[in-house]
């Protein structure tokens, strides 16, 4: 007989067709964020160094928030509002 129960440890792993799910491919956000912050290493200073910056800001923001209010599971969605939170401490330190 299988446990049909969602137990906390099911809800915080798996996603809804039972799978365990720590990370994913990634989405357009999280591809812009890396491409985006891999260049501000290369193009260290200039207006196109302060676009890819706020570039970057804003795909990894909008990534964190879709985990935040999307994410398959428990865990993806603690990741997102833990990527937050470091944006944020960041930001105003």
């Amino acid at each position: 007989m299988e446990n049909t129960e969602n137990t906390l440890i099911d809800k915080t792993f798996r996603d809804s067709n039972g799978n365990i799910v720590l990370g994913q491919m990634p989405n357009p956000p999280l591809i812009l964020w890396i491409v985006a912050s891999l260049l501000t290493l290369v193009l260290t200073t200039g207006k196109i160094n302060t676009v890819l910056d706020f570039l970057a800001n804003g795909a990894l923001f909008t990534w964190a928030w879709m985990e935040l209010f999307q994410g398959v599971n428990y865990f993806r969605r603690a990741l997102g509002l833990a990527v937050l939170i470091g944006m944020i401490a960041y930001r105003i330190q």
